[in-house]
């Protein structure tokens, strides 16, 4: 055996857990790899279960209200180290994970859900003959997310193992120390480092929550809200913002300097370059909108063209690792009798396996498609085949955006596959009513496949650093997909019922409403933005041939300005924090205790963003007496006291 695996359990994460490894070194997890844990025992999947029903219920209606699905990982996560705690549970680290794993389902599935499906609904309005019913809500959520888990299940040793150290994972970083937390706080040094993050995740949720609830300070401070910057825009549609929310900060922090200077790069480039020229020299109708207007039903399209490209790039990049997993599956099945064992720290589904379910899945989902969607089998095979070529292509694409910024570009993907769809559907004679609910449905597939990538590459990195069976989490992943769907299939129908998605007081569901206004000049005749597109697209290729991160800087071209400066602002002070020492070491060990921080703040950020949304649902609204000017005046304050607060923090960190 390794000698690095013959030591006692650590009680904390390793030092090497966030930077890339020197050649001849290697990762210990927190667990010991090569012994064997409770992870998959009655409590952890029941408690996960549980979690994946109320939080599947919770994100789809915050979703559909407020159009963001929280990250439903870090207050699991939170949730299952308390009640280990509470119940004083031994070495409770492996159940808590597969708790965190089971019940994330909750999140990416309602990601994948409520940004497509609802849109049937909203075109119902218009078109009565448009229906859906729950199984085919339920079917095409669920056939998305095992498919999302299977396509990816390959590539989990390319991105968790092999990349160590080269993505920063920040929703995997916070989570994971939010976990470990609760493996090391009766030691003296991990309760040390518990103590911090609670300490930190309290000022982040707080903080989040007073000004959600309240208002007690500005949510977002922007030009707008003074008399010259009013001007401004309405002259020259130049618009600066920065949301003062101390997870996005925290985000900020844990990517970095240098992806947060690429994202919002992409957002000065839409925001102060494109929305300017088209308000100044477009049409009249242009001319007169608003910025925020011109970035959604113009400028945002451009971005939505680049992360198709940046995409594609993407494959073409990735293609050898696309290959390599292909060529393990069939060495696999032709079987290799000398092949040693993996350690069970890194021992997955066997590929046989995995292309076992591959096929099930494959076949599960053309039978829908014929019999639940289209009626008419070579147009559901068409519509498969594209389903199946975008789902495992743009899997390493999901996979890469949560690696790098801890956001999945979803709905801007699931556009362009519908429009990809569409027209496909269009040349084979599928249009009309019946071609809207056929795309709206696949979309769904697609949207929820590509949202299962992109989470569960977080479970599984969470997994790797703390040293968990992925074989287990692999496993139970199913199950928690399966009661998810089931669950966002009934509140869809509940919430529809109840408020509906078109009319006065109804939830406003707005990326459905994008996906219904870009699908129906499609199907129903109409005018769709390929110029737009097609300028992301080129706009990718020429940052590809400069060097630059393409799918960053389109990541940054679709994400509201608002939510990019914040990382940036985050990005900084990890620079600052990480080079003020001559000494190598204090400036790891001051970077590391502000991720920590930082986790905390993302932490605390997620787990009290779910309570504010909760006081609203209830029926509590508060009016802030203050004004306009007040209220930014004071987030520009309190925003500046967080960031000395983390900066402050930050620099504690002390060497080994």
């Amino acid at each position: 055996m390794d000698p690095i695996y013959k030591d006692a359990d650590p009680v904390e994460l390793p030092e090497n857990a966030f930077r890339e490894l020197a050649a001849d070194e290697h990762y210990r997890p927190v667990m010991h790899p090569a012994r064997d844990y409770k992870e998959v025992t009655p409590y952890s999947v029941g408690m996960g279960l549980l979690l994946a029903v109320v939080f599947s219920a919770a994100a789809a209606y915050l979703g559909l209200k407020v159009g963001q699905v929280f990250e439903a990982a870090i207050p699991i996560a939170i949730i299952a180290v308390g009640l280990s705690g509470a119940l004083k549970k031994k070495d409770p680290l492996g159940q808590n994970v597969i708790i965190q794993s089971i019940g994330a389902c909750s999140g990416v599935i309602v990601a994948g859900a409520i940004f497509t499906l609802p849109a049937l609904y909203i075109l119902q309005a218009t078109y009565p003959e448009i229906t859906v019913n729950f199984v085919q809500i339920f079917l095409s959520s669920l056939l998305g997310g095992v498919l999302g888990i299977v396509f990816f299940i390959p590539f989990r040793k390319y991105f968790v193992k092999d990349m160590h150290g080269k993505y920063p994972f920040p929703e995997a970083t916070a989570t994971t120390q939010v976990l470990a937390s609760g493996q090391s706080a009766g030691d003296k040094a991990g309760g040390g480092q518990a103590k911090t993050l609670v300490i930190a995740s309290l000022i982040g949720g707080i903080y989040d929550y007073i000004v959600a609830t309240f208002g007690w300070w500005a949510e977002t401070v922007t030009t707008t809200a003074t008399q010259w910057g009013q001007t401004l825009a309405e002259k020259t549609k130049l618009v600066i913002s920065c949301n003062t929310g101390a997870a996005l900060l925290g985000l900020g922090y844990i990517v970095g300097l240098k992806y947060a200077f690429v994202i919002f790069a992409g957002s000065i480039f839409v925001w102060w370059i494109v929305i300017p020229v088209m308000g100044t020299y477009g049409n009249e109708a242009i001319s007169a909108m608003a910025p925020a207007e011109i970035f959604a039903n113009y400028a945002r399209m451009i971005g939505i063209g680049g992360i198709a490209m940046a995409g594609v790039i993407g494959i073409v990049k990735s293609w050898p690792i696309i290959r390599q997993a292909v060529g393990l599956a069939g060495r696999e099945l032709k079987g290799n009798q000398n092949a040693e064992k993996p350690i069970r720290w890194q021992n997955d589904i066997s590929m046989k396996h995995i292309v076992f379910f591959i096929a099930i899945a494959l076949v599960a989902t053309l039978l829908f498609f014929w019999f639940g969607v289209i009626n008419t089998f070579w147009q559901a095979a068409v519509a498969w085949l594209v389903v199946v070529l975008i789902a495992f292509l743009f899997t390493t694409v999901a996979a890469n955006a949560i690696a790098i910024v801890g956001s999945n570009p979803v709905s801007g993907m699931t556009l362009m596959t519908l429009i990809v769809a569409s027209a496909i559907f269009v040349g084979i004679g599928l249009s009309g009513t019946s071609g809207i609910v056929a795309s709206m449905v696949i979309g769904g597939v697609v949207c929820t496949a590509l949202s299962m990538a992109g989470g569960f590459v977080t479970d599984l990195k969470i997994g790797y650093w703390l040293g968990s069976t992925p074989r287990k989490q692999e496993s139970w992943k199913f199950l928690g997909t399966l009661v998810s769907a089931a669950t966002v299939g009934g509140v869809i129908l509940l919430l529809n019922d109840v408020y509906g998605f078109t009319g006065e007081n109804a939830l406003v569901a707005p990326q459905a409403n994008a996906m219904a206004k870009v699908i129906e000049p499609l199907m129903m005749g109409g005018d769709t933005p390929w110029i737009l597109y097609m300028v992301g697209a080129i706009l990718a290729l020429i940052l590809n041939w400069l060097g630059v991160p393409a799918l960053a800087f389109c990541l940054g071209m679709f994400i509201p300005l608002h939510l990019n400066t914040p990382m940036l602002v985050g990005g900084a002070v990890s620079w600052f924090v990480g080079s003020r020492s001559t000494d190598k070491k204090v400036n790891d060990a001051r970077r590391d205790h502000g991720t920590l921080v930082s986790s905390g703040l993302i932490a605390g950020g997620a787990l009290f963003g779910v309570f504010a949304a909760l006081t609203k649902f209830l029926g509590y609204e508060y009016t802030s007496p203050l004004d306009l000017i007040t209220t930014q005046s004071l987030g520009v304050v309190v925003y500046a006291l967080l960031i000395v607060f983390l900066a402050y923090t930050s620099m504690k960190g002390r060497k080994a």
